[in-house]
């Protein structure tokens, strides 16, 4: 019995990590992008235009449009919004806001690009547009006037959801509008640490602490697209920004995109490029993630959609998708029925104690 126990429990342990093998390399597929900022020099690329997840990548763009808010006077640093239901539960990742919980722009900031704080961004993205909604399709079409024709947002802070996806290129495309755009706000992205409510909130982005000329940006994880970085570094008047989707862990995530950039920079100085392979990388790109315009059905591959119809060898095939929302047509996502959301004009403050914008770093 107890060999029959040994072997079953044997069996068990080697199909589970079968399948976490196989399921990392289906859920976290592996780009990476690094291009020289002033030339638009690609240094290295794989995969750069596939459709990816970008999780918290998402809050580069909410950061952009509160910057650009600061930058035309709508907002100031020192303006306050206040958190609602909704926002203060937006976790894991939070500084903690309750309902009603006021938070200044500059807090919201600092929340961001330190700890990645979800509650904070969707604080921002409401007191912006009114709503996240509204916020999210405001965000989509600031994605379109940055040439990121592959991006969709449906949220300030990139938590899930199916239809929220970019490119390598698009995030390159954002970094590089964040440097250019946004200088004066730029270096809020190289704050190592956050104090608020008396806790401290420690930046995510640890190639600030271990890798030469790092100045931002931001990092990212969802199981659905692994661990991802946007990295910006300047060295000798250079400054490159690399782009890395689907590490498996933050580790060797961080130690490829360290290995990128080295080559980059050998790469502008004159030496030979060497080609580094990511050890996380699966050498193949699935494609059951929905390019803008594209129907779900349309993204499952044609054999899969004749194995779910039980065309493939005889047999019935299980195809992995996502199940559409009750009352809603098969195949079809829940936001095909909506109507386009139109952004809500910008409410008015509700406090501001100073005018003057003062730079923390």
């Amino acid at each position: 019995m107890s060999r029959r126990l040994c072997r079953f429990v044997g069996i068990v342990v080697v199909a589970v990590a079968v399948g976490w093998v196989a399921g990392e390399a289906v859920a976290a597929p592996y780009s990476a992008l690094v291009m020289e900022v002033e030339s638009d020099r690609v240094l290295y690329e794989r995969n750069a235009d596939e459709i990816r997840h970008p999780a918290s990548l998402t809050k580069m763009m909410t950061l952009y449009l509160v910057f650009e808010a600061l930058v035309q006077g709508r907002i100031s640093l020192y303006d306050t919004f206040y958190a609602s239901s909704y926002a203060a539960s937006r976790s894991p990742s939070r500084i903690g806001l309750r309902p009603g919980d006021p938070l200044t722009v500059e807090e919201g900031i600092l929340a961001l690009v330190t700890c990645s704080a979800n509650d904070a961004a969707a604080t921002l993205g409401e007191g912006l547009a009114g709503s996240e909604p509204a916020f999210a399709a405001m965000m989509t079409r600031k994605a379109r006037e940055l040439g990121m024709s592959q991006t969709v947002f449906r949220n300030a802070s990139g938590l899930p959801d199916p239809e929220q996806v970019t490119t390598a290129r698009d995030m390159y495309r954002l970094g590089k509008a964040l440097l250019k755009h946004f200088p004066q706000y730029y270096p809020y992205f190289s704050t190592s640490r956050f104090q608020y409510r008396g806790r401290s909130f420690h930046n995510h982005n640890h190639l600030l602490e271990n890798y030469y000329g790092a100045d931002g940006i931001k990092t990212g994880f969802v199981n659905a697209s692994g661990f991802n970085l946007v990295a910006s570094a300047r060295r000798n008047g250079v400054r490159l920004v690399g782009v890395v989707f689907g590490g498996n862990s933050s580790f060797r995530r961080d130690a490829h995109m360290r290995d990128i950039l080295d080559d980059g920079f050998a790469q502008i100085e004159g030496r030979e490029s060497s080609v580094r392979f990511a050890g996380f990388d699966q050498g193949y790109v699935p494609r059951l993630l929905i390019r803008p315009g594209e129907s779900r059905v349309s993204a499952v591959p044609k054999k899969a959609r004749r194995a779910a119809a039980g065309k493939t060898n005889g047999h019935r095939a299980r195809v992995v998708a996502a199940r559409p929302s009750p009352g809603t047509q098969k195949g079809m996502s829940t936001h095909a029925k909506r109507k386009p959301v139109e952004a809500k004009p910008l409410p008015a403050r509700l406090r501001s104690s100073r005018t003057s914008v003062k730079f923390r770093r």
